[in-house]
């Protein structure tokens, strides 16, 4: 028995393609309202390496379809991987009110959300941002003026209960901790995704 539970159909394959052409486009150097990325990336190898790989072709149209605009912020020539972000302007609407993880949705004794960051970054083929991460998007635009993003939070920090979550207020990034079992309709995550 096939599974097509993280393939996308041949017509949804071509939408977000599609799309994702069209941003990769607008974001290119010397554009007026991109964010001038893509130097010296060529889209058809691009799509050639998102053809061949369509689990993650799935997990972009996860990260499309709650809200995340993905988008290529480098390619790392090592690996020979392009590297996607979230880069839509505010947290992504899907991924919002939602605690940090598992461990926090458990200890909640009352009005749980639905889910959490981490098990829905996981469930997606995604990871979610680190703080350094965070702050490397944010030199690219800017990100979370009205929202906020749970980033990857340290064992230190998480073993006391805490997570951190970020950012951006008065042209500054901001890092804060709060419980990992708080969630807030304004909060979501930023995701990356390596192909």
């Amino acid at each position: 028995m096939s599974s097509n539970k993280n393939k996308l159909s041949p017509e949804q394959s071509k939408v977000l393609l599609r799309v994702l052409k069209t941003r990769f486009e607008k974001n290119l150097p010397g554009r007026q309202a991109g964010m001038n990325l893509h130097k010296g990336l060529v889209w058809d190898k691009v799509q050639a390496k998102l053809l061949a790989n369509p689990e993650k072709l799935w997990s972009l149209s996860e990260m499309e379809r709650t809200g995340g605009e993905p988008d290529i912020i480098g390619y790392d020539k090592k690996t020979d991987e392009y590297i996607f972000y979230d880069c839509a302007s505010e947290s992504p609407k899907g991924r919002r009110s939602l605690c940090y993880d598992r461990a926090a949705l458990e200890s909640r004794k009352e009005f749980k959300p639905k889910d959490t960051a981490l098990d829905l970054a996981a469930s997606m083929g995604i990871e979610i941002l680190t703080e350094e991460q965070y702050r490397e998007l944010q030199m690219l635009g800017e990100f979370d003026t009205k929202t906020s993003s749970w980033v990857k939070t340290p064992l230190e920090i998480r073993k006391h209960g805490g997570a951190i979550f970020a950012d951006r207020r008065y042209d500054h990034v901001f890092i804060y901790h709060n419980g990992a079992d708080s969630y807030y309709a304004s909060r979501g995550f930023r995701g990356l995704l390596k192909i």
